[in-house]
């Protein structure tokens, strides 16, 4: 089983400046701190998630570390030119010596769309073309330049496990990606379709909610704030409402503000979240049924102050046991 951990660069405090250098420095602490992967995601029009290029954040990190592996969760592909993001790709693991996984996505919010100028309808096949074009020119176009120094990049494709996109994969030898909210139950069935295809089981990237505390109460309040609200965050850039302001002391009128896209609800029964043991029996039964496992933690804190403090729970008194 490899560790990660999972940044957004969320804007809690509506300073992007800040939370853009605290996810480089919880970047550079889960190296310390003995994590195997670090992965970025993707945001356009999003003034809470300020993270529209995981590739500066790539290279910025790739400088500061020497370790850690450093993912893309996920490069929104059809967005992008496939040969400038293929030249980002190569140049990232030349830059940081080999470390770079590939995750890729299809997107799909609303200003997305409407910025970049796509029909949703199209997304898919633009996902599955453009992965395509990228891995030939990265290792079979000889005019391509630089080379990647990995002879080959750790490739990853998101999916809510559509039937469609777990062919894809299995029938390129591409990982899967999950999402926080998937079940146990869902990835293993997706695992079973893949090796249908395959002939193998796929590299798993695991997403989940994570919360340590010395009681699961404390943990809980520490958690739901923070993931209700990235929710409710990505349901408005989805339909282009206004973003919530984050007020604690208003959170119930948040909470009944919720609309139907990401839920909190899914994402909380899926999470990992407790005391040190009830958080090391959690990931013992995952790790018991999904195979070729990649847990990536979304470790859900308002507080930059207090997800340090958890990524040091996490090390000191989980890692060794799980």
């Amino acid at each position: 089983m490899k560790l990660g951990i999972f940044l957004l660069s969320e804007n809690f405090h509506k300073d992007a400046h800040q939370t853009i250098l605290n996810d480089v420095e919880l970047s550079v602490l889960a190296e310390e701190l003995g994590f195997d992967e670090v992965w970025f995601a993707e945001h356009h029009f999003n003034p809470f998630s300020v993270i529209p290029n995981p590739s500066l954040m790539m290279a910025f990190v790739a400088a500061k570390t020497k370790h850690i592996r450093i993912g893309a969760a996920a490069f929104l592909t059809p967005f992008y030119n496939t040969t400038r993001l293929a030249e980002e790709i190569a140049t990232l693991d030349n830059l940081s010596d080999g470390r770079i996984n590939a995750g890729f996505a299809k997107g799909g919010f609303a200003l997305d769309l409407e910025y970049f100028t796509k029909n949703s309808d199209t997304l898919r096949d633009e996902l599955y073309e453009n992965v395509k074009d990228i891995e030939q020119k990265l290792y079979r176009d000889e005019q391509f330049q630089p080379r990647p120094l990995q002879e080959k990049i750790p490739t990853y494709i998101a999916t809510f496990s559509t039937k469609e996109t777990i062919e894809f994969a299995a029938k390129n030898g591409y990982g899967l990606m999950f999402s926080q909210g998937v079940s146990i139950e869902e990835c293993q069935k997706t695992q079973e379709s893949y090796k249908k295809v395959a002939g193998f089981y796929p590299q798993s990237v695991l997403m989940r909610v994570f919360g340590v505390a010395k009681t699961k109460a404390e943990a809980t309040n520490i958690v739901l704030p923070a993931t209700d609200h990235f929710v409710k965050s990505m349901r408005a850039i989805k339909v282009k409402g206004a973003q919530p302001e984050f007020n604690k002391e208003n959170y119930d009128e948040l909470l009944a503000q919720r609309e139907a896209f990401f839920d909190a609800t899914t994402f909380m029964q899926a999470a990992i979240i407790g005391d040190s043991i009830e958080c090391i029996e959690q990931i013992k039964e995952i790790k018991s049924r999904i195979k070729n496992l990649h847990l990536v933690l979304k470790i859900a804190s308002t507080e930059v102050a207090t997800t340090k403090e958890m990524m040091h729970i996490f090390s000191k008194e989980i890692k060794p046991k799980i």
